[in-house]
């Protein structure tokens, strides 16, 4: 057996600047595991686990993967070639970190709802499957469309910014067993030297995130398919067991919303029904997000069959309570201690202080220390972030040190406490609380004074409409986009280089202006009515405003998925927030001098950069929305004394932070939609304010989005099959200007003149001619010249249509 000090492999583990031990821990490789580093201090397994982890890479390699695959330059080998070097670095990872419970099934090439729906055979018929194994041909299509049929729909994964594909099931829905994707993996890992415990989406929690298939009466219960799809999960948990694996681990996230007494019965039944397939193997559930609800933790504790439970006890503190009023015995508690979903090092101590309470309550062999939620939320590793500032590093943990916290903190509940990395971490924890970069009284007392007063523009939305369209003079379905034009690889390079500083300013500028120019012209020459700058100068619609408001930091591959390849770099919010300078002012001055027609400015809103970013933990988070809005404030004034008349606040995320309690939910509401009002309270009655909202469910907010008091609202609507209009066919009011997406911008699908023609008739059924706007769903940056032209292009010609017909009918 070789021997190798700890020191020779702390980079590996991701602990460069966590800790230094003080020690050299004994290294042995198996002989039966080569490629596998042991602790022989382990001896005695630790009780540790993680949820889940992130699939794209530390360096982003799956996205490149999968974007070259689809975009045929690399084979489906090349592509499952990097999948499975991913996979078996990630399990090698908590392997040598000494992690006992390691998932597996947690990958996925898009997404894990999509992968069960794959699993279950639930494929909608339009993409032509015949049957057996389902292959990427068609995975693919039900994720992004093709060039015949759209997607499926995609929507927020609770309140997380990832997004997932939305099973489409009626009665007819015939389920099998389609995808071994679960086997093959647990099958891969242990090939590797390694145990997994594999992860499936519950049968509960995967009906109730579904929605009835086009054609299927709405009021149709998923539920009633409960009995069809647990055949397939037992020939799953069949093959699992067959293959040697002891654990089996079932997310049912929906554990923690407010459900009713026969949804809570469907798991009763899912269970029971499942109990004597699960027979020898450890089953735990895991719920996540939020505070499991009294009754849903009677239902949970009580299922047949299960061994463990798992508790978010970062967003649930009230489950301790429960926790503490009844715990069943005999049953493992995956204590979720360490936060899946920020970046923030954890407190070791206060943790360690929870799980011996804990510990006394459920017994010290039966405790396991565990994230929250998957670590697919926060970033991936804080080794490869070079040129962070040395003191806010020492604040953080990325995905790969919370395994070494989860880890650390199982060693210190079996009295294998080390010391060192408990006193490194309170020194962290210290340093944070003390900076003076963290404080800014002027910015606290403004916020501070927020609170007592509504912020409400003078006039009511219909005198400014009149008022704003006698300056415009908009024809009738004016037509607009939400912001963004494509990314081109040479703007990615002169935007990269001039970060480098290996192009001047004056170059840089020349260049940007450049593209700016071009894409007024374009638009112009396809005659849409008013105008955006395409947005070349910006990354990303958070990280462009983080960089330029003081109390932010900025990681350069902090990167977390948001769908399929597309990662977004949130930024860390550390501090009090303010606005030094303009920010958009000049490119939007620019732009605006290209072209007479009105030139929207573009800005995120408060409560999407909020959302959108690892938001400081020390503090409220309305608290820091209200000073981002005070920043956003100054420029949108800033922007109308610059004759910018019409200025877009995107609120894509309002939806996305809504707390998943009921209970919770006005609060945050209020806070949130005060927010958005305190940007632009200020401005002329002339002054057009449109802001925009994406991929969630709007529907059950509807009259907190009317509060916003917008001119326009600009809102995804196509692919979730205009689920936005039954709210106005159910008699919703709503006066201000408004513009539900007329075609689906993240598939690379061109839709006809006649197809948007058809949309936008069937918004005029239900929303006034006088207040419809005609927009794509969502920015274009994610697409191509070559097909944002010619679907533009439609998109005009089939708002002229209609216009013809209106006249025609009047």
């Amino acid at each position: 057996m070789n021997q190798v000090s700890l020191h020779r492999v702390v980079p590996l583990l991701s602990l460069r600047f966590i800790s230094k031990p003080s020690h050299s821990l004994s290294v042995s490789f198996s002989a039966n595991r080569p490629s596998f580093l042991r602790f022989s201090l382990l001896t005695r397994a630790m009780a540790s686990h993680i949820v889940g982890y992130p699939r794209m890479g530390p360096k982003r390699e799956l996205k490149f993967a999968l974007e070259s695959f689809w975009d045929k330059k690399s084979s489906a080998e090349d592509l499952k070639k990097v999948a499975a070097d991913l996979r078996a670095s990630i399990w090698k990872q908590m392997a040598d970190a000494g992690i006992k419970h390691i998932p597996s099934n947690t990958f996925s090439y898009y997404d894990q709802v999509l992968d069960t729906t794959a699993m279950l055979g639930a494929v909608p018929p339009r993409y032509g499957w015949s049957g057996g194994e389902i292959g990427f041909d068609v995975y693919f299509s039900m994720a992004r469309g093709n060039a015949s049929v759209p997607a499926m729909e995609m929507t927020k994964w609770f309140d997380t910014n990832y997004h997932y594909i939305v099973p489409e099931l009626g009665p007819e829905v015939k389920f099998s067993y389609a995808s071994h994707k679960a086997v093959e993996e647990f099958k891969e890992a242990k090939a590797l030297g390694v145990d997994t415990v594999p992860v499936l989406v519950g049968p509960v929690s995967y009906l109730l995130l579904s929605k009835p298939a086009k054609g299927v009466e709405k009021s149709f219960s998923l539920l009633s398919l409960i009995d069809k799809i647990l055949p397939v999960y037992k020939e799953v948990v069949a093959e699992l067991k067959a293959a040697g694996a002891t654990w089996i681990q079932f997310d049912e996230p929906t554990l923690v919303l407010d459900l009713d007494a026969h949804q809570l019965e469907a798991f009763t039944h899912a269970y029971s029904a499942l109990e004597s397939s699960l027979a020898g193997l450890n089953v735990v559930i895991e719920t996540y997000f939020a505070d499991i609800p009294v009754a849903a933790y009677k239902t949970l504790t009580s299922l047949k069959g299960v061994a463990g439970y798992g508790f978010d006890l970062v967003r649930g503190t009230q489950t301790l309570d429960l926790i503490k009023g009844g715990f069943p015995s005999g049953k493992y508690l995956f204590a979720g201690v360490v936060d899946g979903r920020n970046i923030w090092a954890n407190d070791l101590a206060a943790s360690l202080s929870t799980l011996k309470a804990l510990e006394g309550i459920v017994g010290k062999d039966k405790i396991v220390v565990s994230t929250s939620c998957s670590l697919l939320h926060t970033a991936v590793d804080l080794v490869n972030e070079t040129k962070l500032d040395k003191e806010i590093k020492s604040w953080l943990a990325f995905a790969a040190q919370k395994i070494v916290e989860v880890n650390a903190l199982a060693k210190a509940l079996s009295g294998h406490k080390d010391e060192e990395f408990f006193s490194a971490n309170a020194a962290a924890q210290a340093s944070r609380k003390s900076s003076p970069r963290v404080t800014n009284e002027a910015v606290q007392k403004a916020a501070a004074a927020l609170k007592s007063s509504e912020h409400r523009r003078a006039t009511n939305v219909s005198a400014r409409l009149d008022a704003q369209q006698k300056k415009l003079n908009l024809p009738s379905l004016p037509t607009t986009t939400i912001g963004s034009f494509p990314q081109t690889l040479e703007l990615r390079r002169v935007r990269r280089e001039y970060k480098a500083k290996k192009v001047s300013e004056e170059e840089y500028v020349k260049a940007i202006k450049e593209e700016i120019n071009k894409v007024v012209k374009l638009q112009e020459e396809l005659d849409i009515d008013v105008l955006v700058h395409g947005e070349p100068e910006r990354n990303d619609m958070v990280e462009y405003f983080g960089e330029q408001l003081s109390g932010f930091a900025f990681t350069v591959n902090g990167w977390v998925q948001s769908y399929g390849s597309r990662c977004v770099k949130p930024p860390i919010i550390y501090g009090d927030v303010s606005r030094p300078k303009p920010m958009t002012v000049f490119w939007s001055s620019i732009a605006q001098s290209f072209t007479k027609r009105p030139m929207k400015g573009m800005l995120t809103g408060p409560v999407t950069i909020l959302n959108w970013s690892f938001v400081r933990n020390d503090q409220p988070r309305f608290e820091t929305c209200y000073q981002i809005a005070l920043a956003i404030k100054d420029e949108v004034e800033d922007l109308e004394k610059a004759g910018i008349t019409v200025i877009q606040i995107d609120e894509a995320a309002l939806r996305e932070g809504l707390p998943l309690r009921k209970s919770d939910q006005a609060f945050y509401l209020n806070w949130a939609v005060h927010s958005f009002r305190i940007t632009n309270c200020g401005v002329h009655d002339t002054t057009q304010i449109h802001t925009h909202m994406c991929y969630s469910h709007f529907n059950d907010i509807i009259h907190s989005i009317i509060d916003m008091d917008a001119d326009v609202i600009t809102i995804e609507n196509s692919r979730s099959d205009e689920k936005l209009l039954s709210v106005f066919r159910d008699g919703v009011k709503y006066g201000a200007g408004i513009g539900p997406g007329v075609y689906d911008i993240h598939s690379p699908r061109i839709p006809s003149t006649e197809e948007i023609a058809d949309r936008i008739n069937k918004m005029l059924a239900v929303l006034e001619s006088n207040i419809l706007w005609v927009n794509p769903d969502c920015g274009l940056k994610t697409r191509k010249y070559s097909e944002v032209k010619p679907a533009l292009s439609n998109m005009v010609a089939a708002a002229k249509l209609l216009r013809i017909q209106l006249a025609s009918a009047k």
